[in-house]
């Protein structure tokens, strides 16, 4: 395992992180800590989590992901080993976060009610990386990195006074770092632009989808990362499990996420099928196993800190992992590449 700086902190982060979003819906908390057991032993010492989690989103489970870690925390005695991230949900309709069945969004008060909350579910007094899930202005979708750009508007809290808000929880020690998620070149650098001038907490880092068969973050975010030292913490570099190919022509796994919720239209989009299919093609060619060749890709890029790996079984962890001893070479790459100029980005 190797370790990269986390953007201009004294933070070394391991190249893989943790992903967690299945814990407490797909994932038992037995299942949760034997999970981070073996990442630890593994190498891995770099956790990412959410309030919002476990996925899909709903009252009834919300928050039970961080619980999850809190009591691994608690009965392992290791906070201080792991490098921890959560997130604050963005501006949203969902209503289940905050008293009052308030619906989501980043104002002062939601966001210290919202990190409050967190600590305890984790049972720990810091956050390492606190993180914006997702921006609180009105975006064209989700990602922020759009391939077709329509103009959004609605209500929004000022970015400067975002900030100035998570100052206070780094000032408070309730966060050490700061970061971004799902978030746009113009987003990111006005951040950055408010900590300069009014002297806030600069951003670390920037959690975006990022794969084979979505790489918009390389468009305008790529150059700001490596000279802003922002580094992506890449989400998602299976495609939700399309790029592993149990998908592929229309198979259904039983228990996969997409047979239990079917909710991963962002990778049933056009081109989509053909643009897998593809890598999948490539990757037996080469002899490589798919998913390792998409996660390696991932981890090779030089604007990536961490690549986020999720699974629901140990076997996928251990696959997801053992992606580490897959080399992408000059001819994998040149390889690659040729899909993606013929493919392009269908799963923004």
């Amino acid at each position: 395992m190797n370790y990269r700086k986390l953007g201009r902190t004294d933070l070394m982060v391991s190249e893989l992180c943790l992903g967690t979003m299945t814990w407490g819906e797909q994932n038992t908390e037995a299942e949760g800590h034997a999970q981070m057991d073996y990442a630890v032993e593994r190498g891995i010492n770099f956790f990412d989590t959410a309030e919002l989690y476990p996925i899909p989103p709903k009252a009834e489970t919300q928050g039970a992901t961080e619980r999850i870690i809190g009591s691994w925390f608690k009965a392992r005695g290791n906070r201080d080993k792991i490098i921890l991230a959560t997130k604050v949900v963005g501006r949203t309709d969902m209503d289940w976060f905050r008293d009052g069945r308030r619906k989501g969004e980043l104002n002062r008060a939601q966001i210290e009610e919202a990190v409050n909350k967190s600590l305890k579910r984790l049972q720990t007094d810091y956050i390492d990386l606190y993180q914006l899930h997702w921006p609180d202005r009105a975006v064209t979708q989700f990602g922020s990195n759009p391939t077709i750009f329509r103009a959004a508007e609605g209500p929004e809290n000022p970015i400067d006074e975002i900030l100035a808000v998570l100052g206070d929880l780094v000032k408070a020690g309730k966060v050490r770092h700061i970061g971004l998620s799902n978030e746009s070149a113009w987003g990111t650098m006005t951040f950055l632009h408010h900590a300069t001038v009014k002297g806030l907490p600069r951003v670390q880092s920037i959690q975006n989808a990022y794969s084979l068969v979505n790489r918009t973050f390389e468009v305008g975010l790529a150059e700001i990362a490596m000279r802003e030292n922002v580094g992506l913490l890449a989400y998602s570099p299976l495609a939700q499990g399309y790029l592993t190919g149990k998908y592929r022509d229309g198979a259904l796994p039983p228990g996969s996420r997409k047979q239990l919720f079917d909710r991963l239209k962002r990778y049933e989009k056009p081109g989509a099928a053909e643009a897998i299919d593809a890598y999948v093609t490539l990757a037996a060619e080469l002899r490589l196993d798919p998913a390792q060749m998409a996660i390696a890709f991932a981890t090779s890029r030089p604007f990536v800190t961490s690549t986020i790996i999720g699974a629901t079984t140990m076997e996928q962890l251990r696959t997801d992992i053992d992606a580490l001893d897959v080399t992408i070479t000059e001819e994998v790459e040149a390889r690659i590449d040729a899909i993606h100029q013929r493919q392009g980005n269908p799963c923004p």
